[in-house]
C-alpha cells in the first residue's frame, strides 16, 4: 500500500452475498467495470472471499468483497459459509444477489433478516432480469438488473452510493485537540515486533493528522525521549506513545504534559473509549484460571516479545499475581459468543473498519463480558490511566 492510498479500515466495505450461481461475480464485475472475480456457469466458482480496494463513483474509496455462495455444501462448503459470515461482520453495505427468474429461497430471506437485525444498510438485487418478459419497477430495497447486458447497473451503483455511510467529518484521531504550531512528541519504540523500514499504521495516520493542522512533530524511540525533551525549547502540547512503552515513557514525561497512547486515541476515534475504560476495572478482579480472550485485528508473524501473547500476560501476572487461562485470536477470527470469558482484551483495532469493531464490541456487550483494549489496559496496570485520559474530561469522569 502506498502512503497516499486510503487504508482499508477507512474504506466503505461493500459485500456481495447470495447463493451459488445467481451471478454474484458477474454483477461485481459489472459494478466495478473490472474482471475482478472469476465468472463461470459452474455453481460455486467463488471459493473464497475476493476483495478489491478501488475508487467507485459516486461513493469514493471502497473495498468490494465477493463472497462464496452461502448455500455451499460439504465440509469445505461449511468453511466457505463461515468465511461469508466473517465478511458480514465487517460489511458497511450489503448486497444480496438473487435470481430474478426464481422464487426466493428461505436462506435468502434469512440473510435479508440478518442484515436488518444487524442494522446493515442493504439492497436486494434481482439479477438476470434479461430473462424476464417484464421487469418490475425498483422498490425501496430491491433493484432488478442484468449483469449480462448491463441493464440497471448505473441505477444500482447510485443506490449503493445513497446507502454509503458518509465518513463523519467531525471524527479525528488527534487534530481536534491541537492548534497550528502546537508541538507533539510521538514515541515509537523499534523492537523485534516493529515492521522493518516503516512506521505502523496508527503512527502514520496520527502523524499525518498533526501535519494537516500545521502542528510540529518530534518522533523518537522511548530510549531517546529524555534527550528529546532536553532539546525542546518549550514543553510540548502532548506526548503520544506506543502502549507497550507506557510505563517507561511516563517516567520521562513531566506531570504537566498530557500523555496518552495511539491505542487510546484510536478507541476514541472509533467511538469505543468509554466502554473500554469501563472494562478496565475487571483487570483488578482476575483470578487464577479465569478465561481471558486476547484478540488482535491484524494477522502477523508472532515475535518472541509479542505484545499480545507475551507482554500482556506477563504484565497481568505482575499486576494481579494470578495466572488466567488465555485464548488468543487474530485477523478476522473473533467468537460470536464470548460469555465464557471473564474479560476480552482487544488491540487498538487500527486494521478493522468501524463496522467490524462495532460488531466485536456488540458481541461483548451481548455476552455481558467486559472489554478493554491494549492501551487502556496497560495504562491501568501501570497506574497512569487517569493521566492518560486527561485530554478527555468526559471519559475521565468514569474513573471518579
Amino acid at each position: 500500500m502506498s502512503l497516499n492510498e486510503t487504508v482499508s479500515a477507512e474504506r466503505v466495505h461493500i459485500g456481495f452475498f447470495g447463493r451459488r450461481n445467481v451471478g454474484k461475480s458477474s454483477l461485481v464485475n459489472a459494478v466495478t467495470g473490472q474482471a475482478l472475480a472469476v465468472v463461470s456457469d459452474v455453481g460455486g466458482t467463488t471459493t473464497d472471499p475476493v476483495k478489491k480496494a478501488m475508487e467507485l463513483l459516486p461513493i469514493g474509496p471502497v473495498l468490494i468483497i465477493d463472497t462464496p455462495g452461502f448455500d455451499d455444501e460439504g465440509a469445505l462448503g461449511e468453511l466457505r459459509v463461515e468465511k461469508t459470515r466473517e465478511i458480514l461482520a465487517k460489511t458497511d453495505i450489503a448486497v444480496l444477489v438473487t435470481d430474478a427468474a426464481a422464487p426466493m429461497y428461505a436462506d435468502e430471506r434469512e440473510m435479508l433478516a440478518l442484515f436488518s437485525a444487524r442494522g446493515i444498510p442493504y439492497l436486494h438485487v434481482c439479477n438476470k432480469a434479461d430473462s424476464l418478459d417484464m421487469v418490475p419497477a425498483a422498490e425501496e430495497h430491491t433493484v432488478w438488473v442484468s449483469a449480462k447486458n448491463g441493464t440497471g447497473i448505473t441505477e444500482l451503483k447510485n443506490r449503493i452510493g445513497s446507502l454509503a455511510k458518509t465518513k463523519k467529518n467531525d471524527r479525528f484521531i488527534v487534530a481536534d485537540l491541537l492548534s497550528p504550531k502546537d508541538t507533539v512528541v510521538l514515541v515509537t519504540p523499534i523492537d523485534a515486533a516493529a515492521p522493518k523500514g516503516r512506521l505502523i499504521l496508527p503512527q502514520q495516520q496520527t502523524l499525518r493528522e498533526i501535519l494537516d493542522v500545521h502542528g510540529q512533530v518530534f518522533v523518537c524511540q522511548d530510549t531517546e525521549l529524555a534527550g528529546t525533551f532536553a532539546a525542546l525549547r518549550e514543553m510540548p502540547r502532548m506526548v503520544i506513545t506506543d502502549s507497550q512503552a507506557f510505563g517507561r515513557v511516563a517516567k520521562d514525561v513531566p506531570d504537566e504534559v498530557p500523555l496518552t497512547s495511539f491505542s487510546i486515541l484510536f478507541a476514541r476515534y472509533k467511538g469505543n473509549l468509554r466502554t473500554l475504560v469501563s472494562g478496565a476495572r475487571m483487570l483488578s478482579e482476575l483470578r487464577d484460571g479465569d478465561r481471558v480472550l486476547i484478540s488482535e485485528g491484524c494477522t502477523h508473524h508472532r515475535q518472541c516479545g509479542d505484545i499480545g501473547t507475551v507482554k500482556l500476560p506477563a504484565l497481568i501476572h505482575k499486576f494481579t499475581g494470578c495466572t488466567p487461562a488465555y485464548t488468543f485470536t487474530s485477523g478476522g477470527t473473533f467468537p460470536e459468543d464470548v460469555s465464557s470469558y471473564k474479560l476480552v482484551i482487544h488491540c487498538g483495532g487500527c486494521m478493522l473498519n468501524e463496522a467490524e469493531m462495532a460488531h466485536r464490541m456488540a458481541a461483548a456487550a451481548q455476552s455481558g463480558t467486559p472489554i478493554v483494549n491494549y492501551g487502556v489496559a496497560i495504562a491501568h496496570m501501570n497506574g497512569i490511566l487517569k493521566r492518560s485520559l486527561s485530554l478527555f474530561p468526559d471519559v475521565l469522569q468514569l474513573l471518579s
